[in-house]
């Protein structure tokens, strides 16, 4: 199951603002099939099309914590 931040909501909002356009659909797509992935502590970091997302894994759950474009 992925979960939204209240702050990973608002994350569209912002970006948009700025004319970079992601959907919940795209970033759910980096999460289930990234081309690059790494770890950080407890963070985990996906990249796929220029679109990198910052998760945390709890059991079931990817909580999605911010995304952002990437060359």
């Amino acid at each position: 199951m992925i979960h939204f931040t209240k702050y990973g909501e608002k994350k569209f909002n912002i970006l948009n603002k700025h004319k970079v356009y992601f959907t919940k659909e795209i970033i759910e797509d980096v999460i289930k099939s990234p081309t690059k992935k790494g770890k950080k502590g407890k963070y985990v970091f996906m990249e796929k099309d220029g679109c990198r997302v910052v998760c945390n894994k709890e059991k079931d759950i990817i909580k999605v914590l911010t995304f952002y474009p990437v060359k």
